[in-house]
C-alpha cells in the first residue's frame, strides 16, 4: 500500500477552503482502487478566521504554524506528514481526478522524483492569459513548479531540506532548482504534466491592480527570483482574500 499525504498551506482561507478539502477528497477517493491511501493535511498559518475550524470538520487532520510564511507552512504540513509521496496544494485551487491520476501515473512509474502542473484560470482577460500561457511554456522548459501544485517523492524533500525558509515567494522555484540536481544524481527526471492543466484561482488579479501585480514581477526579477524579504509580497501576506 502507497501512502499519498496531500498539504494544503491556509492564511484566512474560510471562504474557499471547505470546497478546496472536499475537492481534494473526493479527487483522493479513487486511489484506494490502485493500492492507494491518503490523509490530508492542513497547515493553519496563524489565521485569525475560521480556517483551523473548517478543516477540522471537513476531515482534515491540522498542525499550526506560528510564523505567516508560505514555506515554513508548507514544511509544517510536510513534518507530520506520513506519505511516501507529498502533494501540496494552495486552498484556493481545484485538481481534478485526471490531474490526480496524472500526478499518481507519474509516481507509480519510477521516472520521476518530483513533478508540477501547468496552470489555468477563467476570466483573466488576454493579457492574462499570454503571461498565462508565458509561464507554462517556462515551467515545462525549465522543470518549475507552481507552488499551486507540487507532489515530491517524501525522501527526496527531506533530503534537500524541504522548502528554504528564507524565501517569503519563489519558494517552488527554488526546491524545484534543488530537486533537479538531487534526480541529474539519481538518474530520474522532473516532470511539469500539461495534459490535465491545474485549476486556480484569479483572484489576486482582482484584489490587487496592475501597479501592485507589476511591483512584485519588478522585485521578483530584481532579486534573481530570490524573494528572502517580506518587502513586495503583499499579495500573499496582507491577508486580503
Amino acid at each position: 500500500m502507497h501512502r499519498l499525504s496531500v498539504i494544503v498551506p491556509a492564511f484566512n482561507e474560510e471562504r474557499l477552503l471547505a470546497g478546496s478539502l472536499r475537492n481534494l477528497r473526493s479527487c483522493c477517493a479513487p486511489l484506494a482502487e490502485r493500492g492507494w491511501a491518503a490523509e490530508l493535511i492542513v497547515c493553519d498559518n496563524n489565521s485569525t478566521d475560521r480556517t483551523p475550524d473548517i478543516a477540522r470538520a471537513e476531515g482534515a487532520a491540522v498542525v499550526f504554524e506560528p510564523f505567516n510564511q508560505i514555506a515554513r507552512a508548507r514544511n509544517a504540513g510536510a513534518a507530520a506528514a506520513r506519505g511516501d509521496w507529498l502533494l501540496f496544494v494552495d486552498a484556493d485551487s481545484f485538481p481534478t481526478p485526471e490531474l490526480i491520476a496524472d500526478a499518481v501515473g507519474a509516481m507509480e512509474s519510477g521516472r520521476y522524483l518530483a513533478g508540477g502542473a501547468a496552470l489555468e484560470m477563467e476570466g483573466i482577460g488576454r493579457i492574462g492569459r499570454v503571461f498565462l500561457a508565458g509561464w507554462n511554456l517556462t515551467s515545462r522548459i525549465t522543470r518549475w513548479f507552481a507552488g499551486s501544485f507540487v507532489f515530491v517523492e517524501a525522501a527526496a524533500f527531506r533530503q534537500v531540506g524541504g522548502f528554504d525558509e528564507r524565501y517569503f515567494a519563489g519558494e517552488e522555484i527554488d526546491l524545484s532548482r534543488r530537486l533537479k540536481r538531487l534526480a541529474r544524481k539519481s538518474g530520474r527526471r522532473l516532470v511539469v504534466l500539461h495534459r490535465h492543466p491545474m485549476p486556480t484561482s484569479n483572484r489576486k488579479l482582482h484584489l490587487y491592480n496592475h501597479w501592485v501585480r507589476l511591483r512584485v514581477l519588478a522585485h521578483f526579477f530584481l532579486r534573481g527570483g530570490r524573494m528572502t524579504r517580506r518587502e513586495g509580497c503583499e499579495m500573499w501576506y496582507d491577508g486580503r482574500r
